[in-house]
């Protein structure tokens, strides 16, 4: 396990990427953190040497907290940086080649990027999920010959699947799954979806995304072997489409269960009932970004609907409605959360949370 320097209250974290919209929500979940003070944040040459609200368009609702208005912005290099841990909002390109650097130095890497989420020897992690594959952390600081370690989250329309699909497949496991998101704007950064091509239409493609979510959940839901992740043994098929929404990703899942297979069909009440009982670590050990309940299930026949639920305990649960026999496999539901906080920055603060405590 990488090793943290300083006591839990004055542990110094720094912002990678801090000017785009995933570094602003890195920013907003750590002011008062109970755990974490930010100490550095970074971006680009052409920001570096600006105090921060002079580096930054501020793209959320509440303004930019006075905490960090007047933090000189660094360039992105680990002799720029004293922090413990450093959370990377950086773009996938630039973050392969600079989070080995930060953790070659001796830094934790929470990343939000997918450029080595699926490294062998890195973990994949969803707290409330897989917390055991942190162990992995020793394999690849061996192998790597790091005093530091990149730790990485999900994609977002992955964590939005696999929360409510991990009490289904502790309970009556799972044999196909078949993915149709509706993704929003903000998954694709402040410039990432020309007005015009979005507005009154729908974008059936987003490159790279099925992939993932067809392959980021075997890992997850896999096993640790004590130096390498076992897949999970399910297939996956994803449909991944761009919306009209600004934020909130929702999701139509159809579930192919093990144990209807056995028992010649599936009890949706059953159904229902774990995935409203799941908790794990995060809510055992009371972690600070944790929700209350990581899955809520409605029974409302018209939800969940971004604007109403993506705020859902503070942007961290995944909620879940229309829970429903399906007639080719055996039930289906749909389920939405916030990308830019549970997809995306409130999940990385949650890795390092759980990192700290355990």
């Amino acid at each position: 396990m990488t090793s943290i320097s300083v006591t839990m209250e004055t542990i110094n974290v720094a912002v990678l990427g801090a000017t785009g919209m995933v570094g602003q929500r890195f920013i907003q979940g750590l002011v008062g953190h109970p755990f974490f003070e930010i100490s550095d944040l970074t971006a680009s040459s052409k920001s570096a040497g600006k105090p921060y609200s002079k580096a930054t368009r501020w793209y959320l609702d509440e303004h930019i907290p006075d905490e960090v208005k007047d933090i000189i912005v660094k360039d992105t290099k680990p002799e720029n940086v004293k922090a413990d841990i450093v959370f990377s909002a950086l773009p996938s390109g630039i973050a392969k080649v600079v989070e080995p650097e930060f953790a070659k130095s001796g830094a934790t890497v929470a990343s939000n990027a997918s450029a080595y989420r699926m490294a062998e020897d890195v973990p994949l992690l969803i707290p409330e999920v897989n917390p055991e594959h942190l162990e992995m952390l020793e394999v690849q600081r061996e192998n790597r010959g790091w005093d530091g370690a990149i730790i990485t989250n999900p994609n977002c329309s992955t964590v939005m699947a696999v929360l409510p699909l991990k009490p289904i497949y502790d309970n009556f496991g799972i044999e196909q799954v078949f993915v149709s998101t509706m993704q929003a704007v903000s998954g694709a950064g402040y410039a990432g979806v020309p007005s015009m091509a979005i507005l009154d239409n729908l974008i059936p493609f987003i490159n790279k995304e099925e992939e993932k979510v067809e392959m980021e959940g075997l890992k997850i839901l896999g096993e640790f072997d004590g130096s390498k992740i076992v897949p999970a043994d399910f297939t996956v098929s994803a449909s991944c489409n761009r919306v009209a929404v600004i934020d909130g990703h929702t999701e139509s899942v159809f579930v192919k269960t093990r144990d209807a297979s056995d028992r010649g069909g599936i009890d949706i009440r059953a159904v229902k009932r774990v995935m409203r009982e799941f908790k794990a670590i995060p809510q055992e050990l009371g972690l600070p970004t944790a929700p209350e309940n990581p899955v809520i299930v409605r029974e409302e026949a018209d939800r969940p609907q971004p604007r109403l639920d993506r705020g859902t305990q503070n942007g961290m649960a995944v909620t879940v409605g229309r829970v429903r026999e399906d007639p080719i496999l055996d039930f289906k539901f749909t389920c939405m959360g916030h990308n830019t906080i549970r997809g995306a920055a409130g999940a990385s603060i949650l890795n390092a949370e759980l990192l700290v405590k355990m």
